[in-house]
């Protein structure tokens, strides 16, 4: 016990609780339990915390958005575009193929036509929005028919390029939009299933193969729709701002910028807008042209968002580059991310690995560098060092996985030169093409014969190219070399010097009068060309109401581009005789201004449907002149069967790999002469010389081919009927007659060395 003078202990002295009583009942000593800890008190000691408190580093987020709400400020909204985005497929099949040995079995740093054309050199270009299939049958499952690649074995058809079959168009909030430049606005690297799904496009791939053949499909380097991609871009999320040309506008300067309509997502910038925001730094202003230029719907190449909100909580507008239509933001490859390339890579490897085509080809390529000129100079944007680079690295990827490229590069012939030195293995003949059209409008061959000899000058030759008929875009007559880099040059023709943007601008003249003048069922597209078909174009210039007369025009373009090197190309519409559709029945589609719609009429080349009067996908069906495939063959006169007879000239004599060597003079203004060597590339061989003769007028003619390619005293053959014709003197000429729209395939034999005379 404490004693009575101090204090007790609270600490140690036991406490006597009331009640209390001993195991006997009886009031005694106590069982005193422990403190707690709760019981104590400490001087120091902090409050008692609330529950709440207790879990501040690690409480549950609630999402306070409405789950419906399609904007940044969604999780789950985020989290569904990024499933959507073609960039994280990139980044998943990349992982797929690094490190495999696959990757390093195949030359790839240098173009080879030779060798894609070794692969396939004549490729039938199908459209997807224009095939009519049996009831309930896809797009891909109808290419896949086995009944189809009989025909084109038949025909001499090596190739199917689909066309553009990968998801296209846009995203708006949870819906997709549809696309606006049919399907080259792609969001995505899956099947569009309203053209199929993978496994039918494998399943074309094993058919093709079983038929000697190849699939070729598309990547678009330069541009994307309005998908996942760019909806994540505009929120400001990771990497995605830097897969395009967008730069975001600070708000104290969103006064510079334009209203935004409820109804759309974006505005396309005025020129005063565009100056301005490139007198403040902000974008590089006017490129060099303003491609499908309309007034008040495109007047630049830049368009300004509406604001957008990140998952950051941060509101956004952007002004962003597209040198196509406003849905077709422009992929930059040249940020730090280097997420545009990652992207556009990621496409071809899927379409390659995953899909099995053998090639691809390059939509809008020449558009991938882009930057700031001298003052007072539009920005550079065309024939950019960095397009040559990006289109290496493209071309260089896919030769390195065992496959080739072809680019549709509408630029000077020194760009398609210098792009194809080190980037795809073909390029579209834009050369030619506005050539033999405007030879068959007027029966001269004059400006034809000047863009060919051009083009061997400056080092483009034609076993570089894809020699092309009608396919989904208009008749180009830009003229781009002529009318830009060559403006000022001086050309001869129709006797007088005249410079190129004169030239440029006589051609583009004659073509629209014969086109047409007095023929309302062709349409001018924009400032790019007319949109037509071939047996439109032929109607039109040439004024043949006969079915025979357009048939037989038309087996001479097919000689024409058939009988030089090169790739030759053919579309549904040629291989039916499809004219124009009229105006009226795509009336919603041209509204805009786009009349290329006219001419992707709906066809059946296997008359699986007879009584379908539209595509699955809902386009008129246009009017054949020539019939299915499957009749035509029966018919030893009909276009189809003439052709396959133009093809099996081509095969057995190898004139794809062949070597021009001349574009000589000639002897009738409406006649073209082209002179090649059968040596495969290789200026060393012993080789035979061919010799494509070609009338481009309506009546018969004959003249005199003299070349000093020719050997004199060899023998002149016509291949098609195995008839000797002559022999070249001893000034290297010889004599051909034509008929109207007639072409021959003449092949030399030089007459035997002489002896050598003994020792």
């Amino acid at each position: 016990m404490a004693r009575d003078d101090q204090p007790e202990d609270l600490y140690t002295t036991p406490i006597t609780l009331p009640g209390a009583t001993g195991a006997d009942g009886e009031d005694g000593d106590l069982e005193v339990p422990e403190i707690s800890y709760d019981e104590q008190r400490y001087p120091a000691r902090p409050r008692r915390l609330r529950p709440r408190d207790q879990f501040r580093g690690g409480s549950v987020r609630r999402n306070r958005t409405d789950p419906r709400t399609a904007n940044g400020s969604n999780p789950s909204y985020v989290e569904w575009l990024v499933r959507q985005s073609m960039l994280k497929d990139a980044d998943v099949l990349a992982r797929q193929l690094s490190g495999q040995p696959a990757m390093w079995r195949n030359p790839y740093a240098r173009p080879d036509a030779r060798r894609a054309i070794a692969t396939t050199d004549v490729w039938f270009t199908a459209y997807p929005l224009s095939l009519i299939t049996r009831p309930g049958q896809s797009f891909l499952s109808a290419l896949g028919d086995d009944a189809l690649w009989s025909a084109f074995e038949r025909i001499g058809i090596t190739a199917i390029h689909t066309g553009p079959v990968k998801g296209a168009g846009g995203i708006e909030g949870w819906r997709e939009t549809p696309s606006v430049d049919g399907h080259f606005d792609r969001i995505s690297t899956s099947i569009d299933p309203a053209f199929g799904t993978e496994d039918e496009f494998r399943a074309l791939c094993d058919v093709a193969d079983a038929h000697g053949g190849s699939v070729i499909d598309d990547i678009v380097p330069g541009h994307t729709g309005k998908g996942a991609d760019f909806r994540l871009a505009e929120m400001g999320f990771k990497d995605y701002p830097g897969i395009y040309h967008m730069v975001e506008i600070p708000p104290e300067d969103w006064d510079l910028l334009p209203e935004i309509p409820e109804s759309a997502d974006s505005v396309n910038l005025d020129p005063a807008t565009e100056h301005e925001l490139a007198e403040r730094g902000y974008i590089i202003g006017a490129l060099q042209r303003v491609i499908f230029y309309t007034p008040g719907v495109k007047e630049t190449n830049w368009s300004a968002t509406a604001p957008v909100v990140g998952p950051d909580g941060v509101t956004r507008r952007w002004v962003y580059l597209h040198y196509f239509k406003q849905g077709q933001p422009s992929i930059n490859w040249l940020d730090p991310t280097f997420a545009g390339m990652r992207l556009v890579i990621g496409d071809a490897l899927h379409s390659l690995g995953e899909l099995g085509t053998s090639a691809l080809r390059l939509d809008a390529n020449g558009f991938l560098g882009v930057e700031k000129s001298a003052e007072g100079l539009p920005a550079w944007s065309e024939g950019h060092p960095l397009s040559h680079a990006a289109n290496h690295i493209i071309a260089g990827m896919v030769r390195k996985v065992g496959g080739f490229t072809f680019q549709e590069l509408n630029l000077t012939i020194e760009d398609i030169r210098d792009t194809g030195a080190v980037g795809a293995d073909l390029s579209y003949d834009f050369i030619g093409r506005p050539g033999y059209h405007h030879a068959l409008a007027t029966g001269q061959t004059e400006f034809l014969r000047l863009a060919l000899t051009a083009s061997l000058e400056l080092g483009v030759h034609p076993v570089q190219l894809v020699h092309g008929m009608q396919n989904h875009d208009e008749l180009t007559y830009e003229l781009v070399h002529w009318a830009t880099r060559h403006g000022d040059d001086v050309y001869r023709f129709r006797g007088r010097e005249i410079p190129g943007s004169q030239l440029a601008e006589e051609v583009r003249a004659d073509l629209t009068e014969h086109l047409t003048g007095t023929a309302d069922f062709n349409r001018v597209f924009t400032q790019n060309g007319i949109a037509c078909t071939t047996t439109s174009l032929i109607a039109a210039t040439r004024g043949i109401a006969r079915l025979a007369g357009i048939r037989d025009a038309h087996l001479l373009l097919c000689a024409y581009n058939a009988w030089q090197p090169g790739v030759f190309a053919l579309s549904g519409w040629d291989l039916v005789g499809m004219l124009t559709l009229p105006s009226d029945e795509v009336a919603d589609l041209i509204s805009s201004g786009d009349t290329r719609w006219i001419e992707r009429g709906a066809h059946d080349l296997l008359d699986v449907d007879p009584a379908a009067t539209r595509s699955p996908a809902g386009m008129p069906r246009g009017r054949a002149l020539y019939g299915s495939l499957p009749a035509q063959l029966e018919d030893p006169e009909s276009f189809a069967s003439r052709l396959s007879g133009i093809l099996d000239l081509r095969r057995e004599h190898g004139i794809a790999s062949a070597s021009q060597v001349d574009i000589p003079e000639v002897a009738h203004a409406g006649m073209l002469v082209l002179v090649h060597r059968l040596d495969d590339g290789d200026p060393r061989a012993d080789a035979a010389m061919q010799v494509t003769v070609l009338n481009f007028c309506a009546e018969p003619t004959e003249g005199t081919v003299r070349s000093e390619q020719l050997v004199p005293q060899s023998e002149v053959t016509d291949a098609a009927s195995g008839e000797a014709i002559g022999r070249v003197d001893d000034l290297q000429s010889f004599s051909v007659s034509l008929p109207a729209y007639g072409a021959k395939f003449l092949v030399l034999t030089a007459p035997p060395a002489p002896d050598e005379p003994e020792d």
